[in-house]
This record gives C-alpha cells, structure tokens and sequence, in this order.
C-alpha cells in the first residue's frame, strides 16, 4: 500500500529510483554500505528548526544506497560507521555532520521506533526492511537515536525476545546507553558479533531486575558484545544498489 498508517505523511511505496525531496518512509539495513537513517525532510517545520523532537512524526528515509526510491545520505556526511550482526539483531553506529540530513546543529535529538505514543510509529508508518537473516524481511522491531553528530539504529530479528533487544522506551538515555558499540569517527566496518544483553535488564546472583526511566539510579549501560571477523573499508559513498 502507498501508505501503512492513518495520518502518514510520507509513502510506503517508493519506486526504485532515488530522489533528495523523496517522502519514502521505508528504511533498509543491511551493511556498513547499505544502511538507512532517518531525518527530516526539510530544515525548518512549522516555521521552527526541525528537531528530532519537533519532527518525529514526520521523518523520513535517507540512506546509502540509491535504488530504494529514497533520498541519498549526502558523501562525507558519514565520517565512521560500523555495522554488526549478531543471532538477534542487526545494528549500525556512527558520527557525521547529521545537519547535512536537516537536521540542526546542537539538537540533542530523539529516539524513533515503530510505536510511538498512539501505537502508529515514530514516524507515523514508517518501515524497516533488510536480508541479514535470509530473504528480505521486515523488521517489526527497531530503534534508532538521532542527533546533529551521531547516530545508532539497531533493527530486531522477528523473534519472542525482539521487544526486549530492540527496547523503545529508553528515550532520553541515548545511543551509548542504549546501543553500546564502536562510535569511532574515520573507521568504517562490517562485523560479525554476539548479542548486548538487552537494555535496561540486569541478572544479579540469579536475580533479574528491570530498570525504569526516571528511576533514582541510572545504571551503567552493559558492555558491548564481542566483535569479531570485522572487514573494513577506507571510506562509503552513495552508490547504486
């Protein structure tokens, strides 16, 4: 359908070519050189900077690889990216000049995931696509924080545990609490990976605790899970799929 939920401001269906006023709300991830983000479609909204926060609703989809009908991330954007697969998600961390995706400089940005408030998405309808674990599938579980210097997305395997791995409701801690991983600038790789143990729950002598957002405490994020087999490239550009 061209749309997936009431009040979409954007579309589901989205050709194969690539356009830099596009409104496709379908992302795809896939590797450190097909990958997806997603932002603001245009610098201003309702006459305010648009801020992750003002423009969560309406984001759309900007990515690496021309062929999705989407807006390209603009080259040199992207100055470290570094994608992993693990048995229960895929993820990719990095920073950039973010204000190149319309994004303002200084905001501390948001977080996006398929639910949202009223259950239709942080953006209304939008979509999470990739062929990590076999043909192409949608990941019905996702989170990704944007900011103006950094990013992280993280998409879940359909799996009972996805909810968990692919935790939403940990909005204001950001990307290092929430995805722990290689945030280095000037590095791009691919790599193999275990599992982080999911956000916000912790196993203490046989005991598991679940943390809550405004708790008195802010526990340490968990240790990223080990990497290994990483492959990496001197730099990614935009290019067809």
């Amino acid at each position: 359908p061209a749309q997936s939920e009431q009040g979409q401001s954007g579309t589901n269906e989205c050709g194969t070519g690539t356009n830099q006023t596009s409104q496709c709300q379908n992302v795809y991830i896939n590797s450190v050189t097909d990958f997806c983000l997603w932002a603001p479609p245009d610098p201003t909204f309702q006459g305010v900077p648009s801020t992750i926060g003002e423009t969560e609703r309406i984001e759309v989809a900007w990515c690496i690889r021309s062929g999705y009908g989407t807006r390209l991330i603009p080259n040199g954007a992207i100055t470290g990216a570094h994608f992993v697969q693990t048995p229960d998600y895929v993820q990719v961390t990095g920073v950039g000049d973010m204000t190149q995706l319309n994004i303002p400089a200084g905001d501390e940005g948001g977080e996006l995931d398929p639910h949202g408030a009223d259950g239709n998405g942080n953006p209304i309808g939008g979509l999470v696509f990739g062929s990590s674990f076999g043909a192409l599938q949608q990941y019905h579980e996702w989170t990704n924080f944007m900011d103006y210097q950094s990013f992280c997305f993280r998409a879940c395997k359909d799996a009972p545990e996805a909810p968990l791995f692919c935790n939403h409701v940990y909005d204001l801690l950001g990307c290092d609490w929430n995805m722990p991983g290689n945030y280095d600038a000037g590095t791009f790789e691919n790599c193999v990976g275990d599992s982080t143990e999911p956000m916000g729950i912790y196993v203490n002598g046989g005991t598991t605790s679940t943390f809550s957002q405004g708790d008195p405490t802010t526990p340490d994020a968990h240790p990223a899970g080990s990497s290994s087999d990483c492959s990496q490239l001197p730099t990614i550009s935009n290019a067809a799929a």
